[in-house]
């Protein structure tokens, strides 16, 4: 099939890719750039630790082992001149920091553990083995050997240079004005600042920016933007070995709330850096730095790693996620719109869900039978049914 895939960002270049190792001749179109919006904006968090039992872990568990795979073929097919996805299975340890905390997270990995994650608590002791900086005071600690880390405009970027090889166009710097349909409503391409494109099917992938886009195609998709923040150290001996954060970052993932929260993640990159988080606030599109989001972020760093107090900070950065009103993310075909599929609403997980999302999305199109079920991701699900009413004008 002739397939469009509107969104340059890590989940339309997995889409990208999967769909052209189905056969299918494979446009990918960004307003911008690639990895120019979200992707560029994140920490490439692969994880299945901060996710409770449900159809979530569920699509991150299938993407860790997408993951692992995939690492090693894009480093077998693409040259040098391709940056690195710097792929690191590292592992994830979550901390408490209070008595309080401490019961909540062994009641949290305990449910875990009944859907099949690898959630170890760990004793002082070893704690101090694996992270050596951690502050003392920790009173419980778990370790996620299956949460892991890309570099994600690296990841981006390979991963659409493996579906270009493979016949894929890109591009950048085009925006699509409207839809064409056929005679019977149905969607048979997009209509862009560079013409026309006609399409057997349409998959949108523009992350926070998809509603903009539904909504020129004639349809309502609820999706918003939430707005995240990060910190960036300047280069120091590595001291921070595994993605390390507060048990509150779980509560702060799963909240309907539109107000600022935050919570403690911490961890290293390759390149020596710290990235600190992490932040989710409901603020529309508004790109203004707010210092006291920052001021949190690092207060709450300093509680799970003390001698960050000595480091500088380079620079900080945000971005928005694209975030679904019942939490979990729209894959697979519109129904209001024949030819139009969704691949949207991963929220600050779509790094990592990603490449699940882009087989589940070529499943569907050929119609095969999916490693997992894929209704609880259909746009018809219950959930969503109320938030789908608004016509678009």
């Amino acid at each position: 099939m002739r397939i469009v895939v509107i969104g340059a960002g890590i989940v339309g270049a997995a889409c990208a890719r999967r769909l052209t190792l189905d056969g299918h001749d494979v446009t990918v179109l960004d307003r911008a750039g690639t990895a120019s919006g979200t992707s560029a904006a994140g920490e490439g968090n692969l994880l299945v630790s901060d996710k409770g039992p449900g159809a979530e872990l569920v699509l991150a568990q299938y993407a860790a082992r997408v993951w692992r795979r995939l690492a090693v073929e894009l480093q077998d097919e693409l040259d040098g001149n391709t940056p690195p996805i710097e792929f690191e299975p590292k592992g994830g340890i979550v901390v408490a920091l209070t008595d309080v905390g401490a019961q909540a997270l062994r009641a949290f990995a305990a449910g875990q553990r009944e859907a099949g994650v690898d959630a170890r608590e760990l004793t002082p002791d070893e704690a101090r083995d694996r992270e050596p900086w951690l502050n003392p005071a920790a009173r419980v600690a778990v370790h996620y050997p299956e949460d892991a880390q890309v570099q994600p405009v690296g990841a981006t970027e390979a991963l659409l240079a493996s579906a270009r090889r493979r016949g894929a166009r890109l591009l950048q710097g085009t925006e699509v004005r409207e839809a064409a349909l056929d005679d019977g409503g149905a969607l048979v391409g997009v209509r862009t600042t560079r013409g026309d494109l006609a399409a057997d099917r349409v998959v949108l992938a523009a992350g926070p920016w998809s509603a903009e886009v539904a909504g020129r195609l004639g349809i309502h998709l609820p999706v918003l933007p939430r707005r995240g923040m990060v910190l960036v150290t300047s280069r120091m001996p590595h001291r921070v070995f595994h993605k390390v954060y507060d048990g509150d970052y779980v509560g702060a993932v799963a909240s309907d709330a539109a107000d600022l929260q935050t919570s403690s993640v911490v961890e290293s990159t390759a390149a020596g850096t710290v990235l600190i988080g992490s932040s989710r606030q409901r603020i529309g599109f508004d790109e203004r730095l707010q210092t006291r989001v920052l001021q949190e972020m690092a207060a709450k760093a300093l509680r799970i790693f003390p001698f960050l107090a000595a480091q500088p900070v380079m620079r900080a950065y945000g971005g928005f996620r694209p975030y679904m009103p019942d939490h979990l993310p729209v894959i697979g075909a519109d129904h209001r719109l024949p030819g139009l599929w969704h691949a949207v609403g991963h929220e600050g997980a779509g790094i990592g869900l990603s490449v699940a999302t882009a087989e589940l999305i070529a499943d569907q199109l050929a119609g095969r039978r999916s490693r997992i079920d894929v209704a609880p991701y259909a746009l018809t699900r219950a959930s969503l049914q109320p938030h789908l009413t608004e016509q678009v004008a």
